[in-house]
């Protein structure tokens, strides 16, 4: 492993300093591997590592290739990751969205017009309490990557749909349902879709901390009680 980290560190080196750029093609392996100085097996590895993450792109026949590098690329694997933690974990992952998501929201207040209002509408329109799970899990990713990509950083907005893992939203949508908490959930939708569009980026950025403090404290009472949802807890979303 130590080798093949020495590799990764060399590409990602040259990466950095600009030697290589998005698109362009790494050396041939042998010429690679002689002036890194570690053996064609141990730069495959890392080759393979760098692929993984998106850093890399390996195409058959053709070469290996630096990926565009864009933020949305590179993130893409925390979405994976996401998926196979468990409930308890998912409060680590909640606090992180509580401090970020409220930021996008009022950062995206500038950025969005009627048009984007009236798609987050009717995204939230046809769904109620009886909606199948996989409609309001569908329906709340897609209302909140909306929201972030619209707020100025590409990095921000990458980050926050890199916790959009269906998976364990589907978890936490599944609760709701039991909980009979998905008709306030939606309201919550609502309330953020309102501020915004009043302008009023600082009472979004409130209501959007409270959302996801909600489901947050969910699945702490849930944690706590050791039950998937619970009646009375705060309206939440995943």
């Amino acid at each position: 492993m130590a080798v093949t980290d020495k590799a990764i560190s060399a590409i990602k080196t040259m990466i950095i300093e600009g030697e290589l750029k998005p698109g362009d093609r790494l050396p041939p392996e042998k010429q690679l591997s002689e002036r890194i100085g570690v053996s064609r097996n141990s730069l495959r590895e890392a080759v393979k590592a760098l692929s993984v993450i998106q850093v890399l792109s390996v195409r058959q026949g053709d070469g290996t290739y630096v990926t565009s590098l864009e933020p949305e690329l590179l993130i893409e694997a925390l979405g994976f990751v996401l998926d196979l933690h468990q409930d308890a974990e998912v409060l680590h992952i909640m606090e992180v969205r509580r401090l970020l998501e409220p930021t996008a929201v009022e950062k995206a207040c500038d950025h969005l017009e009627e048009a984007d209002y009236q798609y987050l509408e009717g995204l939230m329109a046809p769904l109620g309490p009886d909606s199948p799970v996989g409609e309001l899990v569908e329906a709340d990713i897609a209302f909140h990557h909306h929201i972030n990509a619209h707020c100025g950083n590409a990095y921000l907005s990458s980050l926050l749909d890199g916790f959009a893992s269906a998976t364990a939203r589907a978890r936490l949508w599944r609760g709701l349902t039991e909980g009979a908490s998905v008709g306030r959930t939606l309201e919550e939708h609502y309330r953020i879709i309102n501020a915004m569009r009043a302008g009023r980026s600082d009472l979004a950025k409130v209501y959007a901390a409270a959302h996801v403090a909600g489901v947050e404290a969910w699945v702490i009472q849930g944690a706590h009680t050791g039950t998937k949802s619970q009646p009375d807890s705060p309206a939440a979303e995943g």
